[in-house]
């Protein structure tokens, strides 16, 4: 071939040139897919962030710049305590869905700047002491669906940034006096789907920020005056799913600011003279409701007060075709506001 019918051929519209291209254009996809066995990496401005899911490996060694990291979804039972050595920059760590059973004490000592832990269903049964020592900026911790059956004040020292944890669907029976003494950012406290049957009076005496605490689907079976008094400013309280059967007169006084109150799905034939009166209209209109379905109401004299109290608040109340009278005999089933059982004076 002629130079001349050479240039002719790899010149644009020539055979060559269109063959050339779609070879340039296979090449370039084969090296931009990201293979299956690796991680999905990618940069900004602030660092790496390295997602990495099966059948991907799991990086060896983390680049220092990493900031964000995730390996869920594989069968780990342990992890080496050096795996985030060189990797100060760490701010987001996601380890859910493996089978940690226990983590080293020096584990998050080379990422003093983490500040979101998820360790959502593992195995872990216990933790370090001093696995947080150096978690000072630490906001978020997350150990839900794991196997704990005891927790300790001192696993949680040296979280003075904490502002959510969530320890829901372990299998806690007790809780220790002060454990969340020294957690004074703390705003959110997710304590649901354990077998939590008593809790200690001072529980919430540490945080003086709570927002938010959930207890619901314990085997709490009362409430008393003093566990929500340190917690003024709470504005979610969710007991749905126990075992309540009483709550003192004084539980909810002092919560000025509650939007959300969920006692559904309980053991409460009555509640005491006063209990509401911190609650709802006149004082403050609760913004999210209230929801007291699913009790064994006993509809009498004793339920006077909270009848006029839901007849003042009726507007922000949730499941009404759900709250019902268990008893007397002659009123099982009616509806609490149905009304025609107490006089309105």
């Amino acid at each position: 071939m002629s130079s001349q019918s050479r240039e002719r051929n790899w010149s644009p519209g020539g055979l060559g040139f269109y063959l050339s291209r779609i070879l340039s254009l296979l090449l370039l996809l084969v090296t931009s897919t990201p293979s299956p066995k690796a991680c999905l990496v990618s940069n900004s401005v602030n660092g790496s962030s390295i997602n990495c899911h099966p059948p991907a490996e799991p990086p060896r060694h983390l680049p220092a710049d990493t900031v964000y990291l995730v390996v869920e979804f594989y069968n780990l039972t342990q992890l080496p305590a050096d795996t985030l050595q060189g990797a100060s920059s760490l701010q987001e760590l996601h380890l859910s869905n493996n089978r940690l059973a226990n983590l080293s004490a020096e584990f998050l000592l080379p990422v003093p700047r983490l500040e979101v832990l998820d360790l959502t269903h593992n195995a872990l049964s216990r933790l370090p002491p001093g696995l947080f020592q150096a978690s000072s900026a630490l906001h978020t911790l997350v150990l839900k669906d794991n196997h704990l059956e005891i927790l300790k004040a001192s696993w949680l020292s040296g979280l003075k940034a904490l502002a959510f944890l969530d320890l829901s669907g372990n299998c806690l029976r007790t809780l220790p006096p002060g454990l969340l003494a020294n957690l004074t950012a703390l705003q959110t406290l997710d304590l649901s789907e354990n077998l939590l049957e008593v809790l200690p009076s001072n529980l919430l005496r540490g945080p003086v920020q709570l927002e938010r605490l959930h207890l619901d689907s314990n085997r709490l079976k009362v409430l008393g005056d003093d566990l929500l008094a340190p917690q003024p400013g709470l504005r979610y309280l969710f007991l749905q799913k126990n075992s309540l059967v009483a709550v003192a007169a004084g539980a909810f006084q002092g919560l000025r600011e509650l939007d959300m109150l969920d006692l559904s799905d309980n053991i409460l034939t009555s509640v005491p003279t006063g209990l509401w009166a911190a609650l709802g209209q006149p004082a403050r209109a609760m913004k999210e409701g209230f929801d007291i379905s699913g009790n064994p109401w006993v509809c009498d004299r004793n339920l006077d007060d909270l009848y006029r109290w839901l007849l003042a608040n009726n507007d922000t109340m949730f499941s009404r075709k759900d709250t019902l009278c268990a008893g007397p005999e002659a009123l099982r089933g009616r509806a609490l506001l149905e009304g025609g059982w107490l006089p309105v004076r």
